[in-house]
């Protein structure tokens, strides 16, 4: 899956990887504070962000702040949002930093290669994280459909934007992804999945008025002769609909709930502990102890694609 690699070079580490985390919004908070709390291999020594902190971490307004703070740093974990993460990036791998981006990891490809180019240059690990590859069910899917023949993939990604990223009005704003921010994550495990390149053939866009991004979604993708219907929807309210169907010609494996349940056949579903990002972080840890890099761009071009050639229409307006 990966599209660069670097190798190892360096000692290898002695002692907890210290880092400093960008962007303390909700994601930060669920997900990565808590992860990093847990793993021996990490210690949170920095934050740097506009407007959050987290208790007993000494924070900064921004990336060149902290830099320039007397905590030593070896590694800086990216959770803003796209739009502007490019020089932060920059900054950090100009520093010599090890980089953990957060999906999706740039505004657009041409940002996402420069960084890939920029971290090659440097010599330093970069990580473009998909955390819903990470999900309990996905590697079992995968070791499934190994020797069989897909013949269709159907993907229903339906959540409350309320709900799931309140007040967040960069999300809905031009290039801040709308939906497809949530749908990036059904495509990431898509794309482990199939052997095929993905390829956009058209799509959808629901844009409500005075805003930049899809609030709502439809894609047709292809991968080889598979044919993708791709369902987005961040209006759903009740409950929410993370589910990808893949048929074979050996019967159906549908995961829902994100990835973290899988049903073969219609049959009992099996559910397994969320251990996404602490996945996510052992992987981190393994690349900066080697130097290597781990990144894989394949979901982020298929959403810019979607974005680029869908048709658009306007629906009515939205407001948090």
């Amino acid at each position: 899956m990966s599209e660069g690699s670097g190798a190892p070079s360096g000692p290898i580490r002695v002692g907890p990887i210290r880092v400093g985390l960008v962007g303390i919004g909700k994601i930060a908070r669920d997900q990565h504070v808590p992860a990093l709390a847990a793993d021996s291999r990490f210690t949170l020594v920095a934050t740097a962000s506009r407007h959050g902190h987290v208790d007993g971490v000494p924070a900064y307004p921004d990336i060149a702040a902290m830099l320039a703070g007397p905590e030593r740093l070896d590694a800086v974990s990216l959770c803003t949002p796209p739009e502007g993460r490019l020089d932060i990036a920059r900054e950090a791998i100009a520093a010599g930093m090890a980089v953990m981006l957060e999906k999706p990891p740039a505004a657009t490809l041409a940002e996402a290669e420069a960084l890939v180019a920029a971290a090659r240059a440097a010599g330093v690990p970069l990580f473009t994280s998909w955390h819903s590859r990470e999900a309990a069910a996905v590697e079992d899917a995968r070791a499934w459909l190994v020797g069989k023949t897909v013949s269709a993939v159907r993907v229903t990604w339906k959540e409350d934007i309320r709900r799931w990223h309140p007040g967040q009005e960069w999300i809905l704003a031009e290039g801040g992804f709308g939906v497809f921010d949530p749908g990036i994550n059904a495509l990431s495990i898509v794309t482990a999945l199939l052997a095929e390149p993905v390829i956009v053939e058209r799509a959808h866009l629901r844009i409500p008025a005075g805003r930049g991004s899809p609030i709502q979604a439809m894609a047709a993708l292809r991968a080889g002769t598979v044919p993708i219907a791709v369902d987005l929807d961040f209006l759903q309210t009740g409950p929410q609909s993370w589910d990808i169907e893949i048929e074979t010609d050996a019967g159906a494996v549908t995961l829902t709930d994100g990835g973290a349940t899988i049903a073969f056949d219609g049959g009992a579903a099996v559910t397994a502990p969320n251990r996404e990002y602490p996945r996510l972080y052992a992987r981190f840890a393994e690349l900066v102890a080697t130097g290597g890099a781990d990144v894989d761009l394949a979901p982020l071009r298929i959403v810019t694609d979607a974005l680029t050639i869908g048709s658009r229409e306007e629906v009515a307006p939205f407001d948090f």
